[in-house]
């Protein structure tokens, strides 16, 4: 498989219009970022109100796009306005189920019967959109789900992967589907229509409830070549945990496809914790803590996590975040996913703001992904590293130093010329080779020697 821009830094416009994003192209340009994740790009339930994130996650249709974001034509005009900054498109995809839907129906037709009669009486809009397939009759029906029972143990691999993901006891939940050939079929016809339309990469969403047998036969050759595509398994760490044995480590074993760094998150949230140790970060593939360089999608947070109450526990600390944000964007390794909403979950920062909706262009953000960029393909090397302290250097040219302490701590570091810390600006001059430091508490410094600065790609 071809990995597109594989390193480059991606920003995830969560739920953000198709329209929005497109408006903020430049912007987004100018930030750093060389490619925009954007929510399920699919027909899901439209409301003159408006609808809840999550209705974007429940599937009626992959035939056209038409959501609460946008429709067919706002996604093109999107995918043209980013391509003027050759920024690339990447899309998250819905495959394991459909829409729930039992409110209002008992079958498992999609689009329902409704839908498919709209499709009628505009046919001309409607075909406009149309990405693949015919119109006038359902992708899916009721051979295509397997039998419906929801998840009870989330341990159990199979019930996992063949039942209902519910909100509870008394929801129906959301229609599995099978791994059929014509499910299949449907699934990469779907994938097919976006790569022509110019899309680079695509997540895969609850990778985890879907079988390997099904992302093997869907992700093929033809899918693959060209683009990235990542996956979402969440697990509570790496290596010795039960989730990740169970569902992701088979995932990277069976297919060539990345995947959110859980394992690399949940090592970045211990370090970073009050008794935890900044010695975590030095190395943790080699402890099977981290993902590969080469598959891993790194993240201090994610959609899911403040949206969802049951992830909410894993939300740093604001200061801690940013720490987080140093450690990624200043590592050889992985491509950082930028997390940015529009408020969805309510929570706000320390100054009353919601928390992460002004994140993607925040200046502190777009320093680090500048440093980041700088440094890009220079091999790392750690200098020092202790409970509190952690010192790491990027080829001749760049340094990173992280204090999670609540003191002032100081440092002394081999190296010679002038250095400017590229979050504050500040200058330090070494002296007789060596380079006196001194970190605020909870705050990091990401130095670029300044002799060399116009040389770095």
């Amino acid at each position: 498989m071809e990995n597109v821009n594989f390193a480059n830094v991606i920003l995830h416009a969560f739920d953000w219009p198709y329209a929005l994003v497109g408006e903020r192209a430049k912007a987004i340009s100018e930030g750093g970022y060389k490619s925009v994740l954007v929510s399920p790009p699919m027909k899901s339930l439209v409301h003159p109100e408006g609808t809840e994130w999550w209705q974007r996650y429940q599937p009626q249709d992959y035939r056209v796009i038409e959501n609460q974001l946008g429709d067919t034509h706002d996604f093109v005009s999107m995918v043209e306005a980013l391509a003027k900054f050759n920024i690339h498109i990447y899309v998250d995809v819905v495959f394991n189920h459909m829409a729930n839907e039992s409110s209002i129906r008992s079958d498992l037709q999609y689009p329902n019967q409704a839908d498919l009669n709209r499709y009628q009486a505009d046919s001309d809009y409607y075909e406009s959109l149309r990405l693949f397939g015919d119109l006038s009759t359902p992708i899916f029906d009721e051979d295509d789900f397997v039998d419906a029972f929801g998840i009870k143990d989330w341990r159990d691999k199979w019930e996992v992967q063949n039942g209902r993901i519910t909100g509870g006891p008394n929801d129906p939940g959301l229609p599995t589907l099978k791994d059929n050939q014509h499910v299949i079929e449907q699934q990469k016809s779907y994938l097919l229509a976006l790569k022509k339309l110019g899309v680079k990469g695509f997540r895969i969403d609850a990778a985890k409830h879907i079988t390997l047998k099904q992302l093997q036969q869907v992700w093929s050759k033809e899918v693959t070549d060209g683009v990235h595509i990542f996956g979402e398994i969440i697990t509570d760490g790496g290596a010795t945990k039960e989730e990740y044995e169970l569902f992701l480590e088979p995932y990277l074993k069976e297919t060539r496809l990345g995947a959110y760094d859980f394992p690399l998150f949940q090592t970045l949230y211990d370090s970073l914790s009050d008794k935890g140790s900044l010695k975590s970060l030095v190395d943790p593939y080699c402890f099977g803590q981290a993902l590969s360089k080469r598959r891993a999608i790194t993240f201090a947070i994610t959609h899911d996590i403040p949206n969802n109450d049951v992830f909410q526990d894993m939300i740093m600390t604001e200061e801690n975040e940013w720490l987080a944000y140093s450690y990624i964007l200043g590592r050889d390794g992985g491509a950082p996913l930028i997390y940015s909403d529009l408020d969805q979950s309510g929570v706000k920062d320390s100054n009353g703001l919601p928390r992460w909706q002004g994140a993607w262009d925040d200046a502190r953000m777009t320093k680090r992904i500048h440093f980041y960029n700088k440094m890009h393909g220079l091999p790392m090397r750690m200098i020092e590293a202790s409970e509190d302290l952690l010192i790491f250097q990027r080829g001749e040219q760049g340094i990173v130093v992280l204090n999670k302490s609540i003191s002032k701590l100081t440092a002394q570091i081999k190296a010679d010329g002038t250095w400017l810390d590229n979050l504050r600006d500040d200058n330090y001059e070494a002296q007789s080779g060596l380079l006196d430091i001194t970190v605020d508490p909870k705050t990091s410094l990401l130095l670029i020697k300044q002799a060399v600065t116009d040389e770095i790609a």
